[in-house]
């Protein structure tokens, strides 16, 4: 990059009593002389007066290029102006949809159109147009209930604690595998767009709990690092950690059957389980205490959050759909048994969880009851990769979190009005 330090501006000083005041329309022929096109990078001396032919020819201020500018001049003399990781041909033909995959597509992944995968597209919208910011929430009733002893429960407070602790990780872990190792592997430029979108996501998930924390004036150092802790809250990092370890390796590249399982393995491991399982315990407990107008700001975001996660797992679950579909060579008997006893890990570490954060009945709810909504959870996951399910006749005992899931329209319970799909800044909380 050109700087003025690379241009000897600079004249033989002549002695003078008073400091050079540089002459009007000096600067300007200094920035004429590096922007312009057809500039000899010559640069006239602010101190120099231009009414003197023989101090100009005895000046020293036109200076040669420098070694700097010579190179900047000859590395873009030999820029390549194929773009990007791909090799790109120049010249070639416009993409055609017919050419977009998800994995191993070689088409120019910088030309979004034309469109292949019409859903893709949609759910980046709606991302875009359900945007929040968790310091629109208003905090002070929780503040004033969470500093009030007789304000919650200990069983209360644990789950409080214990959902911001898990949570706060949680969303780091699933934002440091899209931006380290799913995004560079998924050749579709579409999807990426979303991925974009979800991991801008995680970043505002994260804000709010430590918003939720800072607020509540809780131990932040106690909080984020539960997850190496608290067994129940370490246990479900660790599944997930142990699943992005290969594929986030700069080396690792898809294109035969068993990289292609692998990436199709963290994709089932952090949508369909993380996403999928592992949040669903904390926001029934926290949306719970919502709706018994408890800790409603923690409980809000918690809301908008889930209604993300709904998303994100929406669209993960139609992403190894269409994998399976472009590749169905990799969905195997073998891999299938595998997958389901991924799904099977994530719905019992899951309920070790619930029981560590409820050993009584509390909020209207008990550990049982959380066992039973995580079997229908783990039924409905199975389902939606074509699975068969494990646990027939599995009930939901909390039909409520299926209406704040709903992405269209929903009743804040908190505050008993009609939050309709539209960005944030445009709600009137």
């Amino acid at each position: 990059m050109l700087s003025w330090d690379d241009i000897d501006t600079q004249a033989k000083p002549e002695p003078k009593k008073a400091e050079p005041q540089p002459v009007p329309g000096a600067l300007q022929s200094e920035q004429q002389a590096v922007t312009e096109p057809s500039a000899n990078y010559q640069v006239e001396s602010a101190s120099s007066a231009p009414a003197s032919t023989a101090a100009q020819a005895n000046s020293t201020s036109t200076a040669a290029p420098s070694s700097a500018v010579e190179a900047a001049r000859a590395a873009v003399n030999d820029l390549d102006p194929a773009p990007g990781l791909e090799e790109l041909e120049m010249g070639a033909a416009r993409i055609q949809v017919d050419e977009k995959r998800i994995i191993n597509c070689r088409a120019d992944l910088n030309q979004l159109v034309p469109f292949k995968y019409d859903w893709a597209w949609q759910k980046y919208l709606d991302g875009c147009a359900n945007h929040w910011m968790p310091q629109e929430v208003n905090m002070n009733k929780d503040v004033s209930m969470w500093k009030d002893p007789n304000g919650l429960t200990e069983d209360e407070r644990r789950i409080v604690e214990y959902s911001l602790g898990y949570f706060s990780t949680a969303d780091s872990l699933v934002a440091n595998n899209l931006v380290l190792a799913i995004y560079r592997h998924i050749t579709n430029p579409e999807c990426r767009q979303y991925i974009l979108r979800q991991s801008f996501e995680e970043a505002i998930h994260t804000h709010a709990y430590q918003y939720c924390v800072e607020s509540l004036g809780m131990d932040e150092g106690e909080v984020f690092n539960m997850y190496r802790e608290v067994p129940s809250v370490a246990k479900k990092a660790a599944w997930s950690l142990a699943h992005t370890g290969s594929i986030s390796d700069p080396n690792f590249k898809t294109g035969t059957a068993e990289t292609d399982q692998e990436l199709l393995r963290n994709l089932i491991a952090f949508y369909a389980v993380t996403e999928g399982i592992f949040f669903y315990c904390g926001f029934t407990q926290i949306l719970s205490m919502g709706r018994r107008n408890k800790m409603t700001g923690v409980a809000e975001q918690f809301q908008y959050i889930l209604r993300d996660e709904s998303m994100h797992l929406n669209f993960g679950i139609d992403v190894i759909n269409q994998i399976k579909l472009e590749n169905p060579h990799l969905w195997t008997e073998k891999f299938q048994q595998e997958v389901t006893q991924m799904i099977l890990e994530g719905m019992e570490l899951e309920v070790a969880y619930a029981r560590d954060t409820m050993p009584r009945g509390v909020l209207g709810m008990n550990a049982a009851m959380m066992e039973e909504y995580l079997h229908f959870i783990a039924n409905r996951r199975l389902s939606q990769l074509g699975l068969k399910e494990q646990f027939p006749g599995a009930q939901n005992p909390f039909p409520w979190m299926s209406e704040i899931m709903d992405l269209r329209k929903e009743k804040n319970f908190f505050e008993t009005r009609v939050i309709e799909y539209q960005t944030g800044g445009a709600l009137q909380w």
